[in-house]
């Protein structure tokens, strides 16, 4: 008899690579929808309310939802399994997006009304993302990939994703108007929902066993789970370090992407054509990035490879906008960004997956995620006010200042030394807690 015995067993350990091909191809549907969505969304509020505020309101509505839900259900996940959360989140979020364009359609859509509407697709985004990256671990033990690899091939997959999304989404506002982008957006969520359902191995993405429980003691509760992993994520300095810096940047690339990129195009008569040509531009390069990364990353210095990439990907953005320069240097700029910027997220994903344990895995990213998103509601909306009342160029060239000493001056602490001795004492930590577990590794980012 023939086969792969250990897929039959269930056995973590399987070579094949259905498991993390079905999780990359989810998060590339559902990536590229939301990223069809970053140039829609933003264009269909300026062009039915000509409010650079009102554009940042809607983002901030979309965001808020998503990262303060995400920051509670990291237990859920643990508790329930990825799985169940990803294609259920996925449903919604596809359900509101689809809601938009057939409610503006009918004339019954109000301003408040699509305030809603973003809010549920962004409290139902965060789960589903989260569940999905908490798969690409589990998926790589079963294929047998060493976790950078994996992860640089999510890295990989999000860039693909922002390169084929802005560019679809560019096209489409630009020929069909921004309606249909939402459209398509809500289709990619529908079909990120069927294939975590259908696709991926029975036995994949369920709870992980958590911490044995003693005799006559109850079962760990949500708030014990929740408190769990915010005790060990403060315990962590490196990765709160992390988590801080990342979060600054977040807040700055939130205003960017939301309002600054948007104003410009409008301002400079670029329209939404030059929006997916940058974010193309960037997305391949960083596509080629992550390519190399995932090969590489392993033999280089982490805190080299992160701090040159976010040098190369920050300021950069910000400064060439300010300084009118033609689009095929501003399309240059941003390819050089997006190469740096492909090497950030892999090094930065597998620190995080080492150091912590599998079955806490779902509540820590969480709170890590939720930390280090909890500025980009807030990007799109001050940068709206601001614009409005400054002008572009100013808001520019601040962010731009911001961006360089905030990735700068957090290399310099001394936790980051820590980042090149991550990989020896991660391997330990997260796998050798796990391996002994019967169940075997569940879950992961």
């Amino acid at each position: 008899m023939t086969g792969d015995t250990s897929k039959a067993a269930g056995i973590p350990g399987t070579r094949s690579l259905l498991p993390l091909g079905g999780v990359l191809a989810a998060m590339a549907v559902s990536l590229t929808g939301t990223r069809i969505s970053v140039v829609a969304l933003p264009w269909f509020v300026l062009v039915t309310t000509g409010s650079a505020t009102r554009t940042g309101l809607v983002a901030f509505c979309e965001m808020a939802p998503y990262v303060l839900v995400k920051a509670f259900t990291g237990p859920l996940v643990d508790r329930i399994g990825p799985r169940a959360v990803s294609w259920t989140t996925d449903l919604a979020s596809g359900t509101a997006a689809a809601a938009i364009p057939l409610l503006h359609a009918l004339h019954l859509m109000t301003f408040p009304l699509l305030l809603v509407l973003v809010a549920v697709i962004g409290a139902a985004r965060g789960p589903g993302d989260l569940a999905k990256e908490v798969m690409v671990p589990e998926a790589a033990e079963r294929g047998r990939v060493p976790l950078e690899r994996a992860t640089g091939l999510a890295g990989v997959t999000e860039r693909l994703a922002s390169t084929v999304g802005l560019a679809v989404g560019g096209s489409l506002v630009a020929l069909l108007g921004p309606l249909a982008g939402l459209a398509v957006n809500a289709g990619c969520f529908a079909l990120g929902s069927v294939i975590i359902k259908l696709v991926l191995p029975r036995g994949m993405g369920h709870a992980v066993d958590d911490a044995p429980v003693r005799a006559g003691d109850a079962e760990p509760g949500y708030w014990r789970r929740f408190g769990e992993g915010f005790a060990f994520l403060r315990g962590e300095l490196l990765l709160l370090t992390v988590i801080v810096m990342v979060g600054i940047t977040n807040l700055l690339d939130a205003a960017f992407s939301s309002v600054l990129i948007p104003v410009w195009a409008r301002q400079s008569g670029n329209g939404p054509t030059a929006i997916g040509l940058m974010g193309s531009a960037m997305g391949a390069a960083a596509v080629g990035g992550s390519l190399i990364a995932a090969v590489v990353a392993h033999r280089l210095r982490r805190r080299v490879v992160v701090l040159a990439g976010f040098l190369l990907a920050g300021a950069p953005r910000f400064l060439i906008l300010a300084f009118d320069a033609p689009l095929g240097m501003v399309v240059a700029v941003f390819a050089v960004s997006g190469f740096g910027a492909g090497f950030v997220n892999p090094v930065l994903g597998a620190v995080l997956v080492e150091r912590v344990p599998r079955r806490m895995l779902g509540r820590v990213n969480a709170l890590g995620d939720s930390l280090a998103w909890a500025g980009i509601p807030l990007g799109g909306l001050i940068a709206g006010a601001v614009v409005t009342g400054v002008g572009l160029v100013p808001v520019l060239l601040a962010c731009g200042a911001a961006y360089f000493l905030t990735t700068n001056l957090a290399g310099l602490r001394p936790e980051w030394r820590e980042i090149d001795r991550t990989r020896g004492r991660g391997a330990v930590q997260s796998h050798s807690r796990e391996v002994a577990s019967p169940s075997g590794a569940q879950a992961a980012k």
